[in-house]
């Protein structure tokens, strides 16, 4: 048959094009992640939930279905078009947003949540695959540092604007009007080019099958730093999701802010400065990997180490801009290692891997991260509460924003700051497990 399809050909105005879809898709994706943890307080009161069951909703009943068709789908498009695969899914997950905001209890919010996550498993395999394929070595990581910026920027959207709607209008509202514009984002998706041969960046490769997963789990597990960085991000996805997960409920306890309030505090410090550490980690990475490949595990551990103390020290404050001040700094540095993590997923195996690869890491970070991270803090702060409420030592140990009323409003404030204090501690042993991927980081990456 005749082939009259001309090549695929990387221009310079094409890989701008490409970012700016994928970073806007990446957005799309964590404004609808970042506002059912914004919209929270305003969901427990009408629901009547806990924070343990808050936590499920923003975490498990989430990560299940998208850890696990994230390598289903990762595998289709290895084969078939990622494009439209990642446009269908941009839509699903769009519509099952505003389906959330006609939840009548916890059942159906998470039946919906589930949707959500169906839909967004298709989000990270796909857009990191295809920036892998159209971006050569050199500049990888930093096109994958920019790709990561739709984190911060969804995570403030959603922060923001959730906040806002939730106190001028109403919390389902706020999930209507965030999910339906999604569905125009996936017809744009359309626009972008599916690579011929799937390594435009490596060019004069000819095409080569899609090998087994089998072949693709065997890869990375035969590379000992390879393993320590995806027990290291995922540890480190712990955190950073547990945090986000709360960050506006602790607003509101712990400082008595309405939900407005409450949601650009927390855009604030959870998604601004996130812009910083996305960037400079990767950017870091990229310059410390020119020269020695452990630069990629030495730019996470130096984020990682610097944001443990600030966030407990931040979570430990009782007053607003002490509080704000803190969590800012540490936000600095909260997601460094997030650039050189996808970098060495797409760096440690051949491009008909890539996908899969990252399919991979998603699904433990997700799982680990996403699924248990909000769970975690909010059976810890349920935990809390009930040991500080039985013990009156919330006001003791200081925990209290004063003239917030009695008992630290019934020492669910400082509760919930325990629990956060005791997740941010996750990135101290993610950090322990990067170096600890450093030690062979140089021989596994060496043909990358």
């Amino acid at each position: 048959m005749k082939q009259d399809a001309k090549p695929f050909v990387v221009t310079p105005g094409y890989q701008s094009w490409l970012l700016v879809m994928l970073v806007l898709i990446n957005t799309c994706n964590f404004v609808d992640r970042t506002l059912l943890g914004v919209l929270a307080p305003a969901i427990k009161k009408e629901l009547m939930l806990s924070d343990t069951q808050i936590g499920m909703l923003g975490g498990l009943a989430f990560a299940v279905f998208y850890t696990t068709l994230g390598l289903p789908i990762a595998r289709l498009a290895e084969r078939k078009s990622r494009v439209v695969i990642m446009s269908v899914c941009v839509a699903i997950w769009s519509v099952m947003t505003a389906v959330c905001g006609l939840a009548q209890n916890f059942g159906q919010l998470a039946l919906a949540r589930v949707g959500v996550g169906i839909g967004e498993a298709a989000c990270a395999p796909g857009s990191q695959s295809l920036i892998a394929d159209t971006f050569t070595l050199r500049r990888r990581t930093t096109a994958l540092a920019i790709y990561s910026l739709g984190i911060p920027f969804g995570s403030l959207i959603g922060a923001v604007a959730g906040g806002w709607i939730a106190q001028h209008m109403h919390w389902r509202t706020a999930f209507f009007i965030v999910g339906l514009p999604g569905v125009l984002l996936a017809l744009l998706t359309l626009t972008l080019k599916e690579p011929r041969g799937r390594s435009a960046a490596e060019r004069g490769a000819p095409p080569v099958p899609v090998p087994p997963i089998s072949a693709v789990l065997k890869t990375l597990l035969g590379k000992r730093s390879v393993v320590w960085v995806l027990f290291g991000g995922s540890v480190g996805a712990a955190a950073t999701y547990g945090i986000l997960t709360f960050s506006a409920t602790y607003f509101v306890r712990r400082f008595g802010l309405d939900y407005a309030q409450a949601g650009l505090m927390a855009g604030l410090v959870g998604s601004l400065p996130m812009v910083v550490s996305n960037l400079g980690g990767g950017l870091l990475a990229d310059w410390f990997a020119r020269k020695d490949r452990r630069g990629y595990a030495w730019a996470s551990v130096i984020g990682m180490v610097i944001a443990t103390p600030l966030f407990v020290l931040g979570f430990m404050q009782n007053s607003l801009p002490a509080a704000v001040a803190l969590l800012v700094c540490a936000g600095l540095f909260q997601q460094a290692y997030l650039a050189p993590t996808y970098a060495v997923a797409n760096n440690a195996v051949e491009p008909r891997m890539r996908a899969t690869s990252v399919a991979i890491f998603s699904f433990s970070w997700n799982l680990v991260g996403l699924g248990f991270g909000p769970l975690l803090v909010g059976a810890l702060s349920d935990h809390y509460d009930g040991a500080l409420t039985a013990s009156r030592s919330a006001d003791l140990l200081g925990l209290c924003a004063p003239g917030i009323g009695a008992g630290c409003a019934d020492a669910s404030s400082a509760g919930l700051a325990y629990a956060l204090m005791t997740i941010a501690g996750c990135y101290a042993i993610g950090a322990l497990l990067y170096g600890l991927s450093a030690r062979t980081m140089r021989e596994d990456l060496a043909l990358a």
